[in-house]
């Protein structure tokens, strides 16, 4: 098995107003498996998502990417590591005035030096590779479309041919179908699994329904009020979880609960 690409040892994360997001995670996330973060909201997902991102230092703990340790580090240091990880968002947040093809190549802009990166001066190897991405989630008939005239499910395909623009080893996706209807939440999803596959990238996925997860995910990472409370792979949720997840007041203990650590 390989080695994990990111790891998060012993991460807790206390916010200032007292707010208790994390504690005491555990996880590694290796290339070519796609996990699913499923909790009820306020269980810690999106925070867990940024620390990974280097978006939020944790209180407690520390955060690899690759050989990299992102926590301490300096800011130079944790923007150099981030250029490996993609970031879909659940409202897109593409530049609404740019064309699908310029907000594709925004993804490029942290490989290019200072200069070229100011002035938007992209090489014609950048161009083919956005085009190329465009084919690739289905979007290249709308290359020089603006971005606010697309439907909620094409700019989150575009959002992932950005983000697929970085060449990544790792794509963070917070909560990218929550927003879309039925159809485009699955050419989305067929998307992320497809590049999970066959691109060998890690894919880790905050989402809510259930069915999806199972449909869709390798791995289940659950958190519960800041805790992690199942790992493993999707067969193995088992119904009494998903309740505690959702419905009971109380965290699953460990005497209940193996936890399989698939990291």
């Amino acid at each position: 098995m390989s080695r994990p690409f990111i790891r998060v040892e012993e991460v807790s994360h206390r916010f200032p107003n007292g707010t208790q997001a994390l504690v005491g995670i555990n996880l590694g996330f290796r290339a070519d498996q796609f996990t699913a973060i499923i909790g009820p909201s306020g269980a810690g997902k999106s925070t867990l998502m940024r620390v990974i991102n280097g978006l939020v230092r944790p209180s407690e703990g520390r955060v690899f990417v690759g050989d990299t340790r992102i926590t301490q580090a300096r800011e130079a240091v944790v923007r150099k590591a981030r250029r490996h990880i993609g970031m879909i968002f659940q409202q897109f947040n593409l530049v609404r005035r740019l064309t699908v093809l310029e907000n594709v190549l925004v993804g490029r802009l942290s490989t290019m030096n200072t200069v070229a990166s100011t002035l938007k001066l992209y090489s014609k190897a950048d161009r083919e590779m956005a085009m190329w991405l465009l084919e690739r989630v289905g979007m290249a008939d709308y290359a020089w479309q603006r971005a606010d005239t697309l439907s909620g499910g094409q700019q989150q395909r575009v959002g992932i041919a950005r983000a697929l623009a970085q060449q990544p080893r790792l794509i963070l996706a917070d909560e990218p179908i929550s927003a879309l209807d039925p159809k485009s939440a699955g050419q989305v999803m067929e998307i992320l699994r497809t590049i999970s596959a066959q691109d060998g990238i890690a894919v880790i996925c905050n989402l809510h329904h259930l069915d999806t997860v199972r449909e869709y995910a390798d791995r289940v990472v659950a958190l519960k009020q800041g805790r992690l409370v199942f790992d493993g792979r999707v067969g193995e949720l088992i119904e009494e979880v998903s309740r505690s997840l959702y419905y009971d007041e109380e965290i699953i203990e460990s005497g209940l609960l193996e936890l399989n650590q698939a990291s």
